[in-house]
């Protein structure tokens, strides 16, 4: 009975040591760039912002036109008896006239390039969501993989825990274990358990965001997301900053909100001087007969200018005052803004090389080692060498080494999308265009 139980053990030891594959699920893997095309072509928000420069680039033919031509119509000096007999007085004439209001030379061209600097910022403004949008859809993707390789773990784990339970029971049937060991065994898979219910929800939490970000059926199941290798980026951080600089929607739009501001400040300096209104107006008249004398009658021509004085000086100071401190505030924004995108270049590389590292010595040193040493465990754990407590250190160890190696891969592939959203393009095809250039 004894060489039975035996074997039972040996049989359940190669159980455990067998290669455990995670349960596959049946769903088409996810492609990021079809996630992203999806997200800009769907995507409310931007669609609104779209609208939102289409509706700003709509104004700057109207800021640059004239006002409308005015027509007069009158009766001039006639009796007001009998308002329609014109022969009765030399200065009674039916009179046409049009009108045409000018403002003074060079306004019409800044109002022009104010709204046209205005437009041009809500363009870029659509570019920067866009590149906002792609960069939130590449981190919710890189999560989902993440989440997707931590349940494959588990899972795995969880197979593993139950032949450890199994194999305590039997070691405790033969005296060869003690009851707490038991206990231990289940309470890890108990715990287990929880982090893939857990994880689980965060999955489903992803998908949600996902479908937000697509703007599609939120119960829309995501699938799983191929393994990937991590790309290089070998430009400086002083390349980037030019890249950002050159690239960057928002360094773009801001660009154009100072111009905008430095057009409105010359354009209210020309508030200072006058606007003007020219006229010319027709009057037909009819031949006159009276005790005084005869005139023919005949029509006569007129010809006007009317322009304001620039009266209210106070009111132009404070417009040209707000215009200066548009500028201003503009040029300070830009400015804070290329002092972020430096210190964001700087801290993501600085994250990059550290993830890198983390990963290269993950997957060379401290899994294999972490492996080696559970296997050591097993071994000396069946013949009692060992107690069970080292076993599941053992185990447990390299469970969160795996965790950690997928994450660090994860929180690469997140923060070089977000080096993407700071310098506006991609900098690992900017890496190998700068190299093919150096070549």
């Amino acid at each position: 009975m004894k060489r039975y139980s035996v074997l039972a053990l040996l049989l359940l030891f190669a159980l455990w040591n067998a290669p455990v594959q995670a349960e596959e699920r049946n769903v088409q893997p996810e492609n990021l760039t079809a996630l992203v095309a999806a997200a800009v072509a769907n995507n409310p928000e931007l669609k609104a912002s779209e609208s939102r420069w289409q509706m700003f680039s709509s104004k700057v033919k109207q800021a640059g036109a004239l006002e409308d031509p005015m027509v007069m119509f009158k009766l001039q000096n006639v009796p007001a008896r009998t308002p329609f007999v014109f022969n009765r007085d030399t200065q009674s004439a039916k009179v046409i006239g049009i009108s045409q209001q000018l403002p003074f030379w060079g306004k019409r061209a800044l109002r022009k390039e104010v709204a046209r600097r205005e437009a041009e910022s809500y363009k870029w403004a659509v570019e920067e969501r866009r590149l906002e949008l792609t960069r939130m859809v590449k981190e919710n993707f890189y999560q989902l993989w993440v989440v997707d390789k931590e349940l494959e773990i588990v899972e795995k784990n969880l197979k593993l825990l139950t032949d450890v339970v199994a194999v305590t029971r039997l070691k405790y049937s033969l005296g060869k274990s003690v009851q707490q060991d038991i206990f231990k065994a289940g309470l890890e898979k108990s715990k287990m358990i929880d982090m893939q219910i857990t994880l689980q929800q965060q999955r489903k939490s992803l998908e949600a965001n996902m479908n937000y970000l697509l703007c599609r059926q939120g119960n829309t199941t995501v699938g799983q997301v191929a393994d990937f290798t991590l790309p290089d980026v070998t430009l400086s951080s002083e390349q980037l900053n030019t890249m950002a600089i050159e690239h960057r929607p928002q360094v773009k739009s801001l660009a154009n909100l100072v111009n905008k501001a430095e057009a409105s400040l010359r354009l209210a300096k020309k508030e200072f001087y006058p606007d003007f209104n020219f006229s010319l107006e027709y009057m037909f008249r009819d031949p006159v007969s009276t005790e005084m004398g005869n005139d023919p009658g005949d029509n006569m021509v007129s010809l006007g200018v009317t322009f304001n004085i620039p009266f209210q000086q106070e009111k132009r100071r404070e417009m040209r005052a707000e215009s200066a401190f548009e500028r201003t505030m503009a040029t300070e924004e830009l400015n804070a803004l290329k002092n972020s995108i430096s210190y964001t270049i700087n801290e993501t590389l600085a994250q990059l090389e550290r993830r890198r590292k983390l990963t290269e010595l993950y997957k060379s040193g401290i899994i294999p080692e972490a492996e080696q040493s559970l296997q050591s465990a097993l071994i000396s754990y069946r013949v009692s060498k060992v107690d069970f407590l080292t076993l599941l250190d053992s185990k447990m160890n390299l469970f969160n080494y795996e965790r950690e190696l997928y994450e660090s891969q994860a929180e690469y592939m997140m923060k070089l999308a977000q080096l993407e959203a700071a310098i506006g393009t991609d900098p690992t095809a900017a890496s190998v265009n700068a190299g093919h250039h150096e070549n």
